[in-house]
């Protein structure tokens, strides 16, 4: 990363079925929005449509670009970045919650707050494994000094780590950082360093939808 001075608007997707259901929905899972994932989409767009936005950073899974499509609709440019995937949870993809599961996951939690970052999921990725990919989308993002005010639409685990990196704390601290379906983060940067200066923003989700039924039909 470099000296270019840039306002970072993260968001988390919409809901999607998967997460309704509370199965587990990794890097691997390409899954849509569901209408509530797409009424969020609109409340988003309502709230921040007059942001100037420069540019829009997506993963590479579609729930992602389905977020910020309303967006994309103005006419804005936007890039898919892999380096912005979720996490993959490896052969636990697609599971529904159970005992066994959970067991399984609070072991691998206890594992990256202990700091064995290295530790993951048979067929999935590490925390380190992520960072790598993810700083790489970020020198990306950063190397574009015309770009000043970016929206980027990624996943909640990944987002976490990712905060972390902006912010130089360890990854062990990762679950400090809340999240749900599109809530946000924003972040400045100066020139030298990151600084959070919206933490966890979920109003623009509490406010009433006045948004006309033409608009309520934007393509998710």
């Amino acid at each position: 990363m470099n000296n270019t001075k840039k306002t970072l608007y993260i968001v988390r997707h919409g809901q999607t079925d998967l997460n309704k259901q509370g199965i587990i929905q990794g890097r691997g899972k390409d899954t849509d929005l569901n209408d509530e994932g797409r009424l969020q989409a609109r409340q988003f767009f309502a709230a921040y449509k007059d942001v100037p936005f420069d540019k829009i950073y997506v993963s590479a899974l579609k729930r992602t670009q389905q977020s910020v499509q309303p967006f994309i609709d103005t006419g804005l440019p936007f890039e898919k970045l892999p380096g912005l995937d979720e996490l993959a949870w490896g052969i636990h993809e697609g599971q529904a919650a159970s005992p066994e599961l959970r067991a399984d996951f609070l072991e691998v939690m206890r594992n990256w707050v202990a700091g064995n970052l290295d530790v993951k999921f048979e067929g999935g990725e590490s925390p380190n494994e992520v960072k790598i990919r993810q700083l790489e989308a970020m020198d990306v993002i950063m190397s574009h000094p015309e770009e000043e005010t970016v929206l980027i639409c990624m996943h909640g685990r990944a987002m976490r780590l990712l905060l972390c990196i902006l912010t130089d704390k360890p990854l062990t601290e990762m679950d400090t950082f809340p999240h749900q379906n599109l809530v946000l983060y924003k972040l400045t940067h100066d020139g030298s360093k990151f600084e959070i200066v919206d933490f966890n923003n979920a109003l623009h989700l509490k406010t009433p939808e006045q948004l006309s039924e033409k608009d309520q039909n934007i393509r998710g």
